[in-house]
């Protein structure tokens, strides 16, 4: 056949047959926009431009994997096409919602909806993706609307993704009330909810839609146990997290690398390490992913040199790292004070690896300078940064100011954050508790009476344990003004024995010049983290771990507390703060008091 001299293609892998009648046949080996261009060239001198067929099968070749060039050269052939009809347009629309400009499909699609085509069922899932990965949620409402006029709402195709564009538009509520309309909702619609539900941080609306699927016998994909296995990770619920690994055993979902990762992630933030390097030792295939959740799960329970030593087997494996990785290095570094070795990997990532570093990996340095008490280097570096600084790198270096007892620079830190925000308590309390502690009440009264004036309020502590399947809540000032129960007069009692052993509360942290020391020490006494771990040491048997997620960073009274508890009842106390875990054992903690 002529038409191979013609292309002159040598890349593809074997010549066209002599009875081939289309140059489209060589569509599925064309591996770029120059090869296709070949094609095309040949469907011109063959008069074969103008076909619809031709055109359509040309398009197609472009959406698969859509870069900008792609859908430039694809829109250019669209626009060739007089009377487009939907089957093409729905591929353009695939296309764009799989690009970095999204957006693009819905101004294509107002365009054909004046020139008469009506959008079928494989129309909305892309368009309704486009306006997902846009955050274009008025967008999405006027598609919702018009597949409603359609009557194509309850689509099998449709409601999933009418559901995922809404969670992704941080509208749950709404993404819900199309759930809950669904006669006979299939597991894709289920994943869609249940995944919108953990991504939401709301893993017990998520959990307990699992427990309804299972109960009308549907069974679960690879993707509903990634969202369940997030739930439990949320929740620190590490014996439904172990049920779960039994089921995902059962029936063979661990063949499925992600769904081992995401059990990694979930033992590792429930407090069970150990579960977590087993997940890892056994699994016949390791990715990035698989390797950088170990990495930093050794990295936040405090095993800096393990996390190192585990990056450079991964090095030795020729596995290449992402941002993931070094998010756990300098987790580790940051925790154990490695501070050249934190530099090192941080500027390697860009030099070595072609790595861009997120707003995560700056506010690690951040951390890392901060908590070796080179403050001044930490507010040079964030001004210096190449993107604009969020206030949770300010705040990193407020929390530090603070530890470090550095009044002077946490005013201009906190001067830096109000120019962003100063809708947030935290960050009046901890200049104000740091204020305190050098006696300057002048500036005491001046927050609080700003945080007055703003109606600004301080997020109350939060600590939850789980005891036989269930996640009991504990709130921070419960039991001052309420009337005595059980665990208030078990947690009295604890701070009786605990003060036997030399345990002084460390009234010091409550910082209220008109507050006597008798009540100085009640507000400490029921801080969320006591009660919780006095709940779990009423309620488990002698012997067993106590496992406690916390909303906010831990007290340092608390911390010196639980260390005591884990000596004098010889508990083994886990507690996962906002920053890291802290494992306390024999009147030890983990973070050897480097916090």
């Amino acid at each position: 056949m002529a038409a191979a001299n013609a292309l002159q293609i040598s890349p593809f892998s074997s010549p066209p047959k002599p009875n081939t009648t289309s140059p489209l046949s060589l569509l599925p080996q064309c591996t770029s926009l120059r090869e296709l261009k070949q094609i095309q060239a040949f469907t011109i001198k063959t008069h074969l431009q103008n076909d619809i067929n031709v055109l359509t099968k040309l398009i197609s070749f472009c959406t698969l994997n859509p870069s900008a060039t792609l859908m430039d050269h694809a829109h250019q052939l669209f626009d060739q096409i007089p009377q487009p009809d939907i089957v093409v347009f729905n591929n353009m629309a695939r296309g764009y919602s799989r690009s970095n400009a999204p957006l693009r499909a819905i101004v294509l699609f107002s365009d054909i909806l004046c020139s008469g085509i009506i959008p079928d069922d494989y129309t909305f899932p892309s368009l309704l993706k486009a306006c997902a990965s846009s955050k274009a949620l008025q967008e999405g409402k006027q598609l919702h609307c018009l597949a409603t006029k359609l009557g194509l709402n309850h689509n099998i195709y449709v409601c999933p993704t009418l559901i995922n564009m809404y969670t992704e538009c941080n509208d749950v509520n709404a993404a819900r009330r199309v759930f809950d309309k669904i006669v006979e909702p299939c597991v894709v619609c289920y994943n869609a909810i249940i995944t919108g539900y953990a991504r939401s941080s709301r893993p017990n609306e998520a959990l307990s839609l699992f427990r309804e699927l299972q109960a009308i016998n549907l069974m679960p994909t690879d993707v509903t146990l990634l969202s369940v296995l997030s739930s439990c990770a949320l929740l620190g619920a590490l014996d439904l997290g172990r049920w779960i690994h039994e089921y995902v055993k059962i029936h063979g979902f661990d063949k499925y690398v992600k769904v081992n990762t995401a059990l990694i992630d979930m033992h590792a933030k429930c407090g069970s390490l150990d579960d977590a390097v087993s997940v890892f030792e056994n699994m016949s295939v390791r990715d990035t992913q698989a390797w950088s959740a170990m990495v930093m799960a050794y990295a936040t329970h405090g095993h800096g040199s393990k996390a190192i030593s585990l990056f450079e087997e991964m090095k030795r494996a020729r596995v290449r790292p992402d941002e993931i990785t070094f998010l756990g290095l300098l987790y580790a570094c940051s925790h154990t004070g490695l501070v050249r070795e934190g530099c090192e990997y941080f500027y390697s990532m860009s030099d070595k690896y072609g790595i861009l570093p997120g707003i995560k990996h700056y506010g690690c340095m951040v951390d890392l300078l901060s908590r070796a008490g080179r403050l001044d280097e930490a507010y040079k570096f964030i001004d210096a940064l190449p993107i604009k600084p969020t206030p949770i790198l300010w705040r990193t270096l407020l929390s530090a100011c603070s530890s470090h007892g550095n009044v002077e620079l946490a005013k201009r830190v906190i001067g830096r954050i109000f120019e962003l925000d100063d809708s947030h308590g935290g960050d009046y309390v901890i200049l104000s508790n740091l204020c305190a502690r050098a006696g300057r009440w002048e500036d005491v009264n001046y927050l609080r009476k700003l945080m007055k004036d703003k109606g600004v309020v301080k997020v109350p502590g939060c600590s939850s344990v789980e005891v036989n399947n269930v996640v009991h809540e504990f709130f921070s000032g419960e039991g001052v003004q309420s009337v005595s129960t059980d665990l208030h007069r078990a947690l009295d009692n604890l701070v009786k024995e605990l003060k036997l052993v030399g345990y002084v509360p460390d009234i010091s942290l409550v910082f209220h010049a008109d507050m006597e020391d008798e009540d100085k020490e009640i507000t400490l006494r029921y801080h969320s983290e006591k009660l919780a771990i006095a709940f779990g040491l009423l309620n488990s048997p002698p012997g067993t771990k106590i496992r406690v997620v916390k909303n906010l960073r831990v007290c340092g009274d608390c911390h010196s507390a639980a260390k005591l508890i884990s000596l004098i009842f010889d508990r083994e106390i886990i507690l996962r703060d906002i920053q890291r875990f802290h494992h306390f054992k024999d009147g030890k903690c983990s973070c050897g008091d480097y916090w």
